[in-house]
């Protein structure tokens, strides 16, 4: 590979977005070169390598000698837009979110991540009575504005178009004075051994910040985000104190998660 194979992309300065092309062309072209690297995004080849040592610590990428080759079958996927993801396993997610709903008792307080099976959670508390809860979900926010019953806390914040989805500075303090009972959190992959992850830097920490604040970590996905891994952890699998998910969910997976002590619910449709 050669610099002028990146003609068609566009340079890039952030940590994130360097790694994200990196991985781009890990998956068309199965490696990438040190020296080539530094000289199309304009950093030093130790910047680089300490990207592909990062890429290698989360199983995307193998160091080889001037680069790197790809695991086979390690290779995050790109991340779809909403309105893909809301056409995906719709009776999966709308099931999932019946059973998390129910557990939003009057009283309770609660953060509801940006996502599509939050977003059906958030479509069902709309009869729900004293309850408190925030979110970074545009869309989310949206549909809980029928929800009369419901305090509504929107963290603000950047507003990420891809996920219709607010983060930054601004939205991690504004978690920072409050103390929740359950965080309701999708994710974009879940891996036994590495965590659950996501395809955003940003949307990772304040992730992280969400899971500080909440007394219960109550993880909604359907089975096909499972023995997946994106490029930005968010936290242990050993955190999570309940996964709401279908039956499809791999027999390893659910046992070590129940080993784990973490409770799995699965729902069928």
């Amino acid at each position: 590979m050669s610099s002028s194979d990146f003609s068609a992309d566009k340079r890039v300065t952030g940590t994130s977005e360097r790694r994200e092309q990196i991985i781009q062309r890990l998956r068309q072209q199965g490696s990438v070169q040190v020296n080539d690297l530094s000289a199309w995004f304009g950093v030093s080849t130790v910047t680089i390598r300490n990207d592909l040592a990062f890429l290698e610590k989360q199983g995307i990428a193998v160091r080889a000698y001037g680069g790197a080759l790809i695991c086979d079958g390690a290779s995050p996927a790109a991340e779809p837009s909403v309105e893909a993801k809301s056409s995906l396993n719709m009776a999966l997610k709308q099931a999932i979110a019946r059973v998390a709903a129910e557990m939003i008792l009057p009283g309770s307080r609660v953060i509801l991540d940006s996502g599509t099976t939050t977003y059906e959670i958030a479509r069902l508390m709309r009869h729900h009575q004293a309850v408190i809860a925030m979110t970074n979900g545009m869309n989310v926010g949206n549909a809980l504005l029928e929800a009369e019953g419901v305090e509504l806390l929107m963290t603000g914040g950047h507003l990420r178009r891809q996920s219709l989805s607010f983060y930054g500075d601004q939205a991690e303090q504004a978690l920072q004075n409050y103390h929740f009972d359950m965080l309701f959190l999708g994710v974009d992959a879940i891996d036994p051994e590495r965590g659950i992850s996501t395809h955003n830097e940003d949307e990772a920490r304040l992730n992280r910040r969400m899971c500080e604040v909440a007394e219960r970590i109550i993880v909604v996905t359907d089975s096909s985000k499972f023995n997946r891994s994106s490029l930005h952890k968010i936290i242990d699998t050993q955190r999570i104190d309940t996964i709401i998910t279908d039956e499809g969910i791999p027999a390893e997976c659910l046992n070590g998660l129940q080993k784990s002590g973490i409770d799995v619910v699965r729902v069928t449709v």
